[in-house]
């Protein structure tokens, strides 16, 4: 994001300059000459500005000396990779050196660098060399390693930049020559590819001259790619212009549903949230804030989203109403591109964005409504001043700092304290975060300070979606942890109302409903369960069996409200309203079926006793991470608890586990 960063003062400067002079592209006005070569100036070295941006950005304290060794590997890449040297090298007439090659000056290279030289410079710019060397010790020694592995790199991309040339260049064309559907596709995948960043990756191919499409520099030239050749009026631009009501019109509207599907309670809180992300997104075009807010929490919203943003660049695209961006499909940049030549029926664009407004505003509010998604403002509030131990109020304590400080301090308690920190990184919206133990993270606390969301990438990294401020909170924490260590908060603790908690607390409530054991096996607590959802009873309340026969049976009579597509789990509901899931194992959903069959269909109405589900035991104790398998309570709250029966051994469709207590 360092380099791209820098787009909006290209679209700036243009913009403005061919808002002066349309026509003339600097000829008939000295400033709009000035403004338009200086923004031409950032666009036509997008390719080195991302070598040294990506080594800056993933260096590991932000050094000059990183950017410095980003664009030194560049210029040996580069340099050796010209048709010139190509043709020296290896020994072949100029006019004999692959096409591939006189665009090895591209974005795709200058990332590949960015990326080998960072990881040069965070491996050994603190390596100490002999007295004798001492001077080139640290970071001056990073520049030199990496001008010998960017010959290497040079040489492995004499034989394999052609190859990877071509398919960029085939999959370019195979979209572009999809025409407007193409483009479509190209807006599904764009947005499907956020939550891991690789979306920029996809860009680059559409939107950077890799492929030969350019729409952005091109959209940003106007007028004088048009007199060139490098652009088209109605087709430049199409993989832009269908972002626009998107980004300024729909996200909105998909913000004033989750806003109006919020518990009464909530509303004030999720107001704020969802009025900051809504202002991001038409003004700026920057969406993240608003898309992490729902994007894990109802995953089926993202996708929709996904799919709406195909087809408005898709219609866009067919209708040739265009408009483009230097950075994002925000008011900012269609303000600026009214006057490019290349900007055509861009008013249909506001029309076409008031109709995605209630399109996303109808089908997200049902979607939350009839399916209870658990988007922002849903949730149970917490009730009370702290959480998990945490108070809010404790940076009273530190009345000397900012309020961005404290803000800090507070995310610093939520990831575990300032021990558990390695890194402190930010993207535009998320904090970027290297961990010792990544499930210390108190996810409730970081939703309560103001973050939309916790990724947790592996056991080491975690990001924190905290909006646009991201940059701003990163560089607080490092100045909260400068001043001294940070206390954890409290850990998340896990509801204690175990086999004995139910036995003794909840026995005293009437039984409404006993379970049989829907499968032969050795029974479990739900605290033993290797699954956070499952051992902590966000999901219900219940036991688990691991099971030793293959034929899993209704462990009450009810009607089969769902089966997974992949056969490993079931949903029951009684006559009497107890809802039931039987989960077989962890993680089987990741077998796509295998080793799972069903024997009824969803809406059998079934007997207890009655074989739903038969295993293949051998193949999914062989692939399954676990096949201790929950049945447990979904709407554990409508009642008083469980009472658990069964220890030991279990017989399926004979042994009662447990009371369900009202």
């Amino acid at each position: 994001m360092v380099p791209v960063a820098v787009l909006p003062a290209a679209a700036i400067l243009m913009g403005i300059g061919y808002w002066i002079d349309p026509d003339g592209w600097g000829a008939n006005s000295a400033i709009a000459a000035l403004l338009i070569k200086s923004g031409a100036a950032i666009i036509d070295n997008m390719s080195v500005l991302f070598a040294i941006g990506v080594a800056y950005g993933m260096s590991k304290d932000k050094d000059g000396a990183a950017a410095l060794t980003g664009f030194v590997g560049f210029l040996v890449v580069t340099t050796l990779c010209s048709p010139a040297s190509y043709s020296m090298i290896m020994s072949v007439p100029v006019e004999s050196v692959p096409a591939a090659f006189n665009k090895i000056n591209n974005q795709f290279v200058g990332i590949l660098v960015g990326v080998l030289s960072a990881e040069l410079y965070n491996r050994y710019s603190g390596v100490e060399l002999p007295k004798a060397l001492s001077f080139f010790s640290g970071r001056r020694l990073v520049p030199i390693l990496t001008s010998f592995l960017m010959i290497i790199l040079a040489f492995i991309l004499m034989y394999v930049w052609p190859v990877v040339y071509n398919g960029l260049v085939a999959f370019g064309e195979s979209i572009k020559d999809l025409g407007s559907v193409g483009a479509g596709i190209y807006a599904f995948f764009n947005r499907l590819l956020i939550p891991v960043g690789l979306h920029h990756a996809l860009n680059s191919v559409f939107w950077f001259d890799v492929a030969g499409i350019n729409d952005i520099p091109n959209f940003l030239g106007g007028a004088k790619s048009i007199e060139a050749g490098l652009a088209t009026v109605g087709i430049t631009g199409r993989y832009q212009a269908g972002f626009f009501p998107i980004m300024m019109f729909g996200l909105p509207g998909a913000a004033l549903a989750i806003y109006h599907c919020a518990r009464p309670e909530n509303k004030a809180k999720v107001a704020g949230i969802m009025i900051a992300g809504a202002f991001a997104a038409f003004f700026t075009g920057i969406t993240e804030p608003l898309e992490f807010s729902f994007m894990f929490v109802a995953p089926v919203l993202y996708v929709i989203h996904a799919l709406l943003t195909g087809i408005s660049v898709y219609i866009a695209a067919t209708m040739e109403w265009i408009s483009g961006f230097g950075f994002s499909a925000g008011l900012v940049d269609m303000f600026l591109q009214t006057r490019n030549p290349l900007a055509t029926h861009w008013y249909m664009l506001i029309v076409q964005g008031l109709v995605f407004f209630c399109i996303y505003y109808v089908i997200f509010r049902f979607m939350i409504r009839k399916f209870n998604l658990l988007t922002p403002g849903r949730e149970e509030s917490a009730g009370d001043e702290t959480v998990d131990g945490y108070d809010e109020n404790i940076s009273d304590a530190h009345s000397d700092e900012s309020e961005i400080q404290k803000e800090a301090r507070q995310y610093i308690a939520a990831v575990g304290g300032s021990d558990n920190i390695v890194n402190i990184d930010a993207c535009i919206t998320r904090l970027r975060l290297g961990v010792k133990d990544s499930a210390v993270v108190n996810d409730s606390l970081a939703k309560r300070i103001g973050a939309s969301g916790v990724i947790r990438l592996n056991k080491q990294n975690v990001q924190v979606i905290v909006g646009t401020r991201a940059e701003l909170i990163a560089k607080a924490m490092t100045e909260v942890i400068a001043k001294g260590p940070v206390a954890a908060s409290a850990p998340v603790s896990a509801p204690e109302k175990s086999q004995q908690a139910a036995t003794t607390e909840k026995a005293k409530g009437n039984a409404v409903l006993s379970l049989i054991a829907p499968v032969s096996g050795e029974v479990y607590s739900l605290d033993q369960v290797p699954d956070e959802a499952f051992s902590s009873r966000i999901v219900g309340d219940g036991i688990a069996i691991k099971p030793t026969s293959s034929e899993v049976v209704a462990p009450a009579a009810g009607t089969i409200v769902k089966i997974f597509p992949t056969n490993h789990a079931f949903c029951l509901e009684t006559a009497n309203g107890v809802e039931l899931i039987v989960h077989m194992g962890i993680d089987t959903v990741a077998l796509n079926g295998e080793g799972c069959e069903r024997l009824v269909e969803e809406g059998a109405e079934v007997e207890a006793g009655t074989p739903i589900l038969k295993l293949d035991l051998s193949f999914l104790e062989a692939n399954a991470k676990s096949m201790i398998s929950p049945v447990i309570i979904s709407n554990i709250d409508d009642f008083a608890g469980v009472e658990i029966l069964a220890k030991g051994q279990v017989t399926a469709g004979e042994t009662v586990i447990y009371n369900v207590l009202k």
